[in-house]
């Protein structure tokens, strides 16, 4: 299935159902009054999170909803039906904005959670609702209300407890596909990522999902090469997971790959720079000795820094100590660890 993490839709409640504009007619009852029912109200366009999808795709491909209109009064007091709602089924972590005013109408981060995007019309009254006692034969009613039409943005970011960032080429599909249960496309060649991945990891009896963020080059934050396309996916993440290619065939150093990382993200969004962040030196069975100078570095500064090997799979098992190590402090500094 094709990933897709945006899409804009045009949606449209239904409309209310007309009034009725009737009289009791009944056998030796000359003058039974009014008696028009109301119309149904319209049907609203409810958009849900949902557990069991993915992506955008229906959205991408099936772009316009409409909820069912209110049925109209009739005769004897019957009140219309109201109009069936429409409900648009997505992902969690879809946020949801109004095109017109760029206001974010809901951002749906858990299952099963809703928000009415489009009211349906309310229905129109009948005549009998307009009877009084000196008004007791009115021949008129009400039509039903329109219900709202909008064109919403819907943009999806991932909700995983790890994002893995790096440079393209860097390891990252390998350095998911060993920890976890995520099989993404491996090759030696740039952006053989385009789509993010999930996996679930599970060490030590703990569990926690990684995701792999697709290759962040210099200026991605102006939109260079994916750009903000998949910057965006990081923003959920607890911990951000810095991956460091140290192979020879790579021209930049491994102090300075990681400044354009870091630069990128903050450029990005600023909030970014308060997550806590570890640092592994990929591909060390081919490069070991670039890594000294930037580990010694960044270690001053207070990083945690790994040296490690998707490939042959050396240091993994720190790097994953250190990771569920800091989830579980964050987990307590939130009030959400296990008691």
């Amino acid at each position: 299935m094709d990933f897709i993490d945006e899409s804009r839709i045009y949606v449209k409640s239904g409309d209310g159902g007309n009034g009725c504009c009737s009289f009791r007619r009944e056998k030796y009852i000359p003058k039974g009054g009014p008696d028009g029912g109301d119309g149904g109200k319209g049907g609203d366009v409810v958009i849900q999170a949902d557990v069991n999808v993915h992506t955008l795709l229906d959205q991408r491909y099936h772009p316009h909803y409409k909820a069912k209109r209110g049925q109209h009064g009739r005769g004897k007091n019957m009140t219309g039906r109201g109009g069936e709602d429409c409900v648009i089924r997505v992902p969690i972590g879809t946020v949801v904005k109004d095109v017109a005013s760029g206001a974010i109408i809901a951002d749906l981060t858990n299952a099963g959670q809703s928000i009415v995007v489009a009211k349906g019309g309310d229905g129109g009254r009948g005549n009998a609702r307009f009877a009084t006692p000196t008004n007791q034969a009115p021949r008129y009613c009400e039509d039903g209300w329109p219900g709202e039409e909008k064109t919403l943005q819907l943009e999806l970011k991932l909700l995983a407890d790890v994002g893995l960032v790096g440079f393209p080429n860097a390891g990252k599909s390998t350095f998911i596909s060993r920890v976890s249960n995520a099989r993404p496309k491996i090759a030696d060649y740039p952006f053989t990522t385009l789509t993010p991945h999930l996996g679930l990891v599970r060490w030590k009896g703990a569990d926690f999902v990684l995701a792999d963020i697709p290759g962040i080059i210099e200026g991605a934050h102006q939109g260079v090469g994916l750009g903000l396309r998949f910057l965006k996916h990081i923003e959920r993440t607890r911990l951000i997971v810095f991956l460091i290619d140290l192979s020879p065939e790579n021209p930049r150093e491994p102090l300075a790959e990681f400044s354009i990382l870091n630069d990128e993200l903050a450029r990005y969004n600023a909030d970014l720079t308060a997550k806590a962040r570890i640092i592994v030196f990929n591909k060390c069975d081919i490069g070991r000795r670039r890594a000294k100078d930037a580990v010694a570095i960044l270690s001053d500064k207070g990083y945690a820094c790994f040296v490690a090997s998707a490939m042959t799979k050396e240091g993994l098992s720190k790097v994953l100590d250190a990771i569920v190590r800091e989830l579980h402090v964050g987990n307590e500094s939130t009030g959400t660890g296990e008691q």
